[in-house]
């Protein structure tokens, strides 16, 4: 018999109270989440981007629908017995009473945990300002709490996603959500270690969720861990990664009209032995 979703939240807490940093690598089907569950992983988390490129869509531009997401989310929960936490862009409103019924949506599916961003989705206006984007996490906690379990809030900082490269700015967000109430901060695509390391002496003791596995950017478990993350997340990565294998064995077939990829493919035994019978 499975774990209950209370008994999965208060792995997943426990999780974030250390004292190990831990990865929570991001699936994007059943599949590579039953893959990601017998490798060892702890717990794993869903990739908005990994998601909408198997519809054919792009991420982050209101293609995906709030009711396709948690569909996707449920399906993540079922493939295995990990908790899960959801990728849940700007909560699909900007409206503090949507990012709330988000929130209250996503954990009736299974998620023990969730992020609110502060990226609105207009390329125009990339960023919520201050005063509105803590309100929206100030409706999140409020949601978070009302539950029978405690779900694990994450609070996401998105300025250097969308090139506002301003660390003040991200830095006094991420100390305000913090004392809004989110259980976890996060600002992706922080140029460096040292502004990692001052994100996460500035918030403490609340756990740092750090993205790890951009090109060239050298961070690794270890150091991750030494700046003070208790998280790492790889976003979309693993999805590309193998749409990369994908392409150049596509590209081969038609550039050449050979097969070699074949030798590099998983085999089927392999892949078949990580899937349910059902």
């Amino acid at each position: 018999m499975g774990l209950s979703q209370h008994d999965k939240a208060i792995q997943f807490q426990a999780l974030h109270e250390g004292p190990e940093t831990f990865v929570i690598p991001n699936p994007w089907d059943a599949g590579s989440a039953r893959i990601l569950a017998a490798l060892g992983f702890k717990a794993l988390a869903t990739t908005s981007a990994g998601f909408a490129f198997t519809l054919g869509r792009r991420d982050g531009a209101g293609l995906v629908s709030r009711d396709e997401m948690l569909a996707h989310c449920r399906t993540i929960v079922e493939a295995t017995d990990l908790p899960v936490s959801a990728d849940l862009e700007n909560c699909f409103g900007d409206d503090p009473a949507t990012v709330a019924e988000t929130i209250r949506r996503a954990a009736a599916v299974g998620l023990v945990g969730g992020s609110v961003e502060d990226a609105t989705g207009d390329p125009s206006l990339p960023i919520y300002d201050f005063g509105h984007a803590v309100e929206r996490v100030v409706a999140a906690v409020e949601a978070a709490r009302s539950l029978p379990f405690p779900f694990t809030l994450v609070a996401r900082a998105e300025n250097f996603l969308h090139g506002r490269n301003d660390f003040d700015d991200t830095l006094r967000r991420l100390q305000a959500f913090a004392e809004a109430g989110a259980d976890v901060l996060y600002a992706p695509c922080l140029p460096s270690l040292v502004e990692i390391r001052t994100v996460c002496a500035a918030v403490a003791p609340h756990p740092v969720n750090a993205l790890a596995a951009r090109k060239g950017d050298g961070l690794t478990v270890e150091n991750l861990a030494a700046a003070g993350v208790r998280r790492i997340s790889v976003g979309s990565a693993l999805s590309r990664a193998a749409y990369g294998a994908f392409l150049r064995a596509a590209r081969e077939i038609q550039e050449t009209g050979t097969f070699d990829f074949g030798d590099d493919a998983v085999s089927f035994a392999e892949i078949s032995g990580f899937m349910a019978d059902r």
